[in-house]
């Protein structure tokens, strides 16, 4: 599975799971839908539910007037997926990569003013980690 695709899957499950409190496995199953597993598809649901607090702290440090709470499912989870990527990935993705990659996902997934949100929360947490 392309890494484009394995982010796309994760962020299905990441809304499942979210909203519904819909057990890892079962979401990851579900987003498959008969495909073979994916281990980073896999790794990415699992690190960005262990590591969910810390990165929504760091999301929640950026913005501005609001809480996590009330962001749009869909970016919030996408935020979580980049965050994860920037901290926590054994393989040196580049920072830029996976921020476009962020930016992509937001215009197939989010509203009109996602990408432009993502853009600005995820530029911000980069120049934090620098």
């Amino acid at each position: 599975m392309k890494r484009r695709t394995a982010r796309e899957k994760a962020l299905q499950a990441l809304f499942q799971i979210d909203v519904s409190e819909t057990d890892i496995n079962e979401a990851i199953e579900h987003v498959l839908d008969g495909a073979p597993q994916d281990q980073y598809l896999t790794m990415m649901v699992e690190g960005v539910t262990e590591h969910r607090e810390v990165i929504d702290q760091m999301i929640q440090k950026h913005l501005e007037k609001w809480t996590i709470e009330r962001l749009a499912t869909v970016d919030r989870n996408i935020l979580r997926i980049a965050i994860f990527e920037f901290k926590y990935t054994e393989e040196q993705i580049p920072v830029n990569v996976v921020l476009d990659e962020a930016i992509e996902v937001a215009k197939l997934y989010g509203d009109d003013k996602s990408p432009k949100f993502i853009n600005g929360v995820l530029s911000k947490v980069k120049a934090d980690m620098q």
